[in-house]
Order: C-alpha cells, then sequence, then structure tokens
C-alpha cells in the first residue's frame, strides 16, 4: 500500500504556463528520468568534450533544453538519489552519506514522501529500473518507496556480466525483479535495462508512466562495449579509453531507449530528464581516474565544483523550448517540483526544497530560483566537508585534498569558475555571514 498523500494548499502549486511552448498538455505527459552515474562534468560533446562520441546525449539536447550550472545534492550516490526522488536536501531526507550495499540494510526512511508516490497517487504507473542505493529492506527497496514495478541492484554497483556486489565482501549477488532475486549470468545488464523498459514501453495501459531508468555507467568497473575499446585504444590513453568506452556504451542504451519511445509513438507524449547523479571518480577500483571534470576543481566526493556541477537536459518536444541552453543556477532537487508542475499534479504534504523550473525553461533571462544553495558531506557531525553558494559566491570549509590554509575556501564563481585563487582572507564579512547561513540551515535539516 502506497503511503497516504495529502496535497499542498500552499507553496509549490502548479505555475501558469510562462509562454504558449509550456500550454499544458490535454493528457497528461509520460516521463522518462534517466540518471547516470558518476559521470564527469564535462563528459558529453555537448558540455565540451572533444574525445567522445556521444551522439544520442548530443541529439537529446538538441531537442530540449541543457544547463550549464546545475548541481546535484551531493558528491556522492544515495544522498544524491535521495535529493532527486523527494525534492529535498539529502539531509533532510534522511540520508546524509551513502547507505549499505548489503541486503538487510535499511536506507532512505519510509517516511520520506518520493516523487513516485506522488505520481502513483495521480495514476501513474510507476517503474524503477537500474541502480537503486537507497535501502535494502522490503519496506525501502523500490516496491515500498512508490513504484509499481522494479528490476535492478539494490546496493551501489554490481559487475555489469555475473550481477555481483564485489567490493566488500563476501560477494553477493545482486539482481531483483519486485523484490525477488533473479539470475540473469552472463547478460550485459545495461541491456537488461534496456530490455525492461522496452517491455514496459510495448505494454498496453491507459495511465500515463513514470519510469525512473538508474544506469549503472560509467560506474566502475568499466565495462563498456568491445568495440568502444577498440575504438578508443589508440586514441586515448589509459585510464581515459577505458571510461570513454563505457561512456559511449551509456550513449548508445540511451539512444535505445529514446528509438523505442519514438517507434511507440510515445516521443512528443514524454518528459525526458537527464542527470550525472556526482562527479567523475578518481577511486583505485575506478583506475583512479578516467574522466573530466573541465574547467572545474574536484570530482567524485568533492564539494568542489567538479563533484557536483554535471550535465542535466530536458527536453519534451513543442511544449519546451528546444535547442536551447540555459545558465540559471539548479539543481537536483528541482526535478521534483518541475515534473508535478508539467504533470498538473499537486505535491505532497512535505516540505519541499526544491522549485519548479518551468519559467526558467520558458526564459533565459528568468532568474534562478534559488537565492543559495547548501551541500554536506561526510566527516561526521564534527569536521563535515560542507558548502553554500550565494550568488556568485561560493564558500567551502573542509574542502577535499585542500591544503591546511585552503580549510576555509571562499571564490566567486563569476570570475573563477576553476576555484583556484582564495578569496577568503579578503572578505572575512562574507566568510562570516555564509558560515552563519551554513549552520542556521544544518540546525534545521540535520535529522538526529
Amino acid at each position: 500500500m502506497m503511503k497516504q498523500l495529502t496535497p499542498l494548499l500552499v507553496g509549490l502549486a502548479v505555475l501558469a504556463p510562462a509562454t504558449t511552448d509550456l500550454h499544458a498538455a490535454t493528457r497528461q505527459p509520460n516521463v522518462l528520468l534517466i540518471y547516470a552515474d558518476d559521470q564527469g562534468s564535462v563528459d558529453a560533446n555537448c558540455y565540451g568534450a572533444k574525445d567522445l562520441v556521444t551522439p544520442n546525449l548530443d541529439a537529446l539536447a538538441a531537442r530540449g533544453v541543457r544547463f550549464t550550472q546545475f548541481y546535484s545534492a551531493a558528491p556522492v550516490c544515495s544522498p544524491s538519489r535521495a535529493a532527486l526522488l523527494t525534492g529535498r536536501y539529502p539531509q533532510r531526507a534522511g540520508v546524509p552519506g551513502n547507505v549499505s550495499s548489503a541486503e538487510g540494510h535499511a536506507g532512505m526512511p519510509t517516511s520520506q514522501i518520493t516523487l513516485a508516490e506522488m505520481l502513483h497517487d495521480a495514476g501513474y504507473f510507476t517503474a524503477h529500473v537500474g541502480k537503486w542505493h537507497l535501502g535494502y529492506t522490503p519496506e525501502t527497496m523500490p516496491n515500498g518507496q512508490g513504484f509499481d514495478h522494479s528490476f535492478g541492484h539494490m546496493g551501489g554497483c554490481i559487475d555489469n556480466f555475473s550481477h555481483f556486489f564485489y567490493w566488500n565482501g563476501p560477494n553477493r549477488h545482486d539482481l531483483h525483479r519486485n523484490g525477488t532475486e533473479v539470475f540473469e549470468n552472463g547478460r550485459f545488464f545495461p541491456d537488461l535495462m534496456v530490455e525492461e523498459i522496452e517491455r514496459l514501453l510495448e505494454t498496453p495501459r491507459s495511465q500515463p508512466f513514470f519510469i525512473y531508468c538508474a544506469f549503472n555507467m560509467p560506474h566502475y568497473p568499466y565495462q563498456g562495449d568491445a568495440k568502444w575499446y577498440r575504438y578508443y585504444t589508440d586514441r586515448l590513453p589509459y585510464p581515459r579509453n577505458l571510461y570513454a568506452a563505457f561512456i559511449s556504451t551509456l550513449d548508445e542504451r540511451v539512444g535505445r531507449v529514446l528509438r523505442k519511445l519514438e517507434a511507440l509513438g510515445l516521443r512528443e507524449d514524454t518528459i525526458v530528464i537527464y542527470q550525472s547523479d556526482n562527479g567523475h571518480s578518481t577511486e583505485e577500483r575506478a583506475h583512479l581516474g578516467g574522466g573530466n571534470a573541465g574547467p572545474y576543481r574536484g570530482h567524485k566526493f568533492s564539494l568542489f565544483e567538479g563533484g557536483i556541477r554535471l550535465p542535466a537536459v530536458i527536453s519534451w518536444p513543442g511544449r519546451i523550448p528546444e535547442g536551447q541552453v540555459r545558465h540559471q543556477m539548479a539543481t537536483a532537487c528541482d526535478w521534483l517540483p518541475t515534473v508535478l508542475d508539467l504533470c498538473g499534479v499537486s505535491p505532497a504534504e512535505q516540505q519541499i526544497d526544491g522549485f519548479s523550473l518551468r519559467p526558467v525553461l520558458a526564459s533565459a533571462t528568468a532568474p534562478s530560483p534559488h537565492e543559495r544553495f547548501h551541500w554536506q558531506s561526510g566527516g561526521g557531525r564534527q569536521t563535515p566537508q560542507w558548502a553554500v553558494r550565494e550568488g556568485p559566491w561560493k564558500l567551502v570549509v573542509n574542502g577535499l585534498e585542500t591544503m591546511p590554509e585552503e580549510r576555509i575556501f571562499l571564490s566567486n564563481l563569476d570570475r573563477d569558475v576553476s576555484e583556484t585563487h582564495n578569496e577568503a582572507a579578503d572578505q572575512p564579512g562574507l566568510v562570516q555571514h555564509l558560515t552563519a547561513l551554513h549552520e542556521e540551515w544544518a540546525r534545521t535539516v540535520n535529522q538526529p
């Protein structure tokens, strides 16, 4: 049974359309939310990569709106996903860090109301396909959090052919359909994902659908198609060649899903959203790198831009602008209210930290809905890594891989997007102001 929802009477009301392009459809649209895993900040041609083959991601951007200042709510997997599905800061959603990848361990509290639950109660068929990493008990797995259908792995990653989790023993098989373990030994998991989505799309149903497609690429292990390994072997150095092969493998699977929508005549009726969960990994298990943050400092786990500023695109042909770019600051918390707004669905009675991006989609000159945004990750309650951005100013405290003199790092992103010049000593009043803002935020969002 789904958790009972109560519409909000104030706050996130459905906005009036800002332009004729954004007029509500006569039928509620379908929603396909594609979430990549550990994709670097600039790792697609449409984001500036010159050494990658990503025609399907580029085509998606050409048919929609691409963001250049889009932030994940966390630099690691679980909290970023919690924010995506609840529209709330990870701390408020009860997932401040990664949850366990072992069966029997809970994750996001069941009191949290997800986008899937809200859309289900509005009459949508809801499905999760791919990575979960938000709980491994019946009540915290996808079917307990609003999804009518679920297929994928519950932990943080799997080997794509054996479907075992090998990174924290004992080795354990992790492939489930609707809470039941299933076996597809030897089959490439991204292909299994696409086939599952194709079956869901081909199933006749009268209600609109919401499919959360959480690809486990390019997260380690780097297991791209052999043809892409051959293509990149002599073109790129190690480990960029391994990572690039997995990016192009991801791109092809995205293309397969989009072509199925087209073949079934569903593309114009479907909102497609694409985002990476956090920056590229430099872990040993990821060959110490391979991804690219371009001009940005940092990577996965870091609150510098390279860990949280990521590719993000939304496309709904005929309903939102196509081939356009938005430079306003936006965040993953904004997808939930944006989707509800575009679908004409009232949100549940739960504090939402995101805002509908509908005005931003309609106009390149609309202001960002965020006056400021906060992050906190790792280090426990005593020495967490945290950051706050207000306008162009961004303060990072206890940042990853910083020198002692950089423990408090203030930058102006308008003139220093690479976060190389620390202005904290020159702006003590601003540091004090942003610190006070963050302390108040932490007091209100951190659960006991």
